[in-house]
């Protein structure tokens, strides 16, 4: 056993000189080396099935993490949507309440809950009623003048008659020189008619038309519209003369309910102001 284990390590020694030496064994090198490949990439297969299960498995992992980064960027976008409407909603509420502190009077914000605005009546519905202390013929308005005046009030919302329905006339008076007139809606959300001016009326396009307060309904001085056509009639004692509303009828989510007066209005419930009275009672009473 020793003596061959010798003789093979001399031959393999001798080639290795031989090898080293010349060139002689390319030949026998490369033959061999035909039938080692295959004994090569089976001892390296294990090597690479691991390697591909790696990458099969980062490959779904990634896919995985890819698919939740979608997901994710789709609620971003909603989430970025809904600020957008909430930043908007805030910069409105604002206006609404830098005009409450301009104006003196007692007021109560409401939202609209739904429109009707059929070619003859222009309604909205607002989610504050009597219980509220709401009641018919106060005025409404936004952050830019008149908006209307409460039709009817039921006891958790109200309908609100705007100041374009055909059916609504409201006193104006021309903000330059004190003229007074009516304005009439016209049935069409951005127009209203002043229809009872003589042509030589000395009113002009451009001209600021507020409440003058008569009528006690709208207290004086509330932005109403600005005047934008002058029809003179020689044939007819009224010219056509016809305002946009300041108020931005088509596009108001929240409103100013107004009380003229300033006698306290109770913005909660009847029945809790009932309930929070007879416990005082009953504390003064003990």
């Amino acid at each position: 056993m020793n003596t061959r284990l010798l003789i093979v390590v001399l031959v393999s020694i001798f080639f290795l000189i031989v090898d080293h030496k010349s060139s002689r064994l390319d030949t026998v090198r490369s033959g061999l080396s035909f039938f080692s490949y295959p004994v090569q990439k089976l001892v390296s297969f294990p090597s690479v099935i691991k390697d591909t299960l790696v990458s099969i498995k980062s490959y779904s992992a990634l896919k995985k993490e890819n698919a939740l980064l979608k997901e994710k960027q789709v609620i971003d976008r909603v989430r970025l949507l809904k600020f957008a409407a909430l930043e908007n909603e805030n910069i409105r509420l604002k206006g609404l309440l830098g005009n409450s502190f301009e104006l003196g009077e007692q007021i109560l914000s409401a939202e609209l809950l739904s429109v009707n605005l059929v070619p003859y009546e222009h309604v909205v519905v607002i989610n504050k009623g009597s219980k509220f202390g709401v009641h018919a013929k106060q005025p409404a308005i936004d952050a830019n003048g008149i908006v209307g005046q409460v039709l009817r009030s039921m006891p958790l919302n109200s309908e609100v008659m705007l100041i374009t329905d055909p059916n609504h006339a409201l006193p104006v008076q021309v903000n330059r020189n004190g003229l007074r007139t009516i304005a009439v809606g016209s049935g069409k959300l951005d127009r209203l008619k002043l229809p009872f001016l003589p042509n030589n009326a000395d009113i002009l396009p451009g001209d600021l038309l507020v409440t003058s307060g008569l009528g006690g309904v709208f207290p004086q001085g509330y932005p109403v519209a600005v005047v934008d056509n002058f029809i003179m009639q020689p044939d007819k004692p009224f010219a056509n003369i016809y305002a946009t509303p300041k108020a931005k009828l088509d596009r108001i989510r929240e409103l100013l309910v107004v009380w003229s007066d300033s006698t306290p209005v109770p913005l909660a419930f009847p029945d809790e102001v009932e309930a929070k009275g007879t416990k005082n009672d009953k504390k003064e009473n003990e």
